[in-house]
């Protein structure tokens, strides 16, 4: 029998293969509702802007590098 968080993770699956990057680390600070997410290793942002949406975007020398995720666990 699949465990429920299997199967979460399963469902997650094909917005994780359709991601423009071909790896992806990620950690979540559970206290800070935080998520990371790091497409680059190492990276060493040299800018970021903040969205509309509390996203922030991680850039290294123009490129995507990164984002960290605001009020993680109140998104769907």
């Amino acid at each position: 029998m699949v465990s429920t968080e299997v199967r979460e993770i399963l469902n997650a699956v094909p917005q994780l293969v359709g991601m423009p990057f071909p790896r992806v680390w990620s950690s979540y600070d559970k206290e800070a509702d935080v998520l990371y997410l790091n497409f680059k290793k190492p990276s060493h942002a040299d800018d970021s802007e903040l969205t509309d949406e509390d996203v922030i975007i991680r850039y290294e020398q123009g490129e995507v590098v990164g984002i960290t995720i605001l009020n993680a666990s109140k998104r769907k």
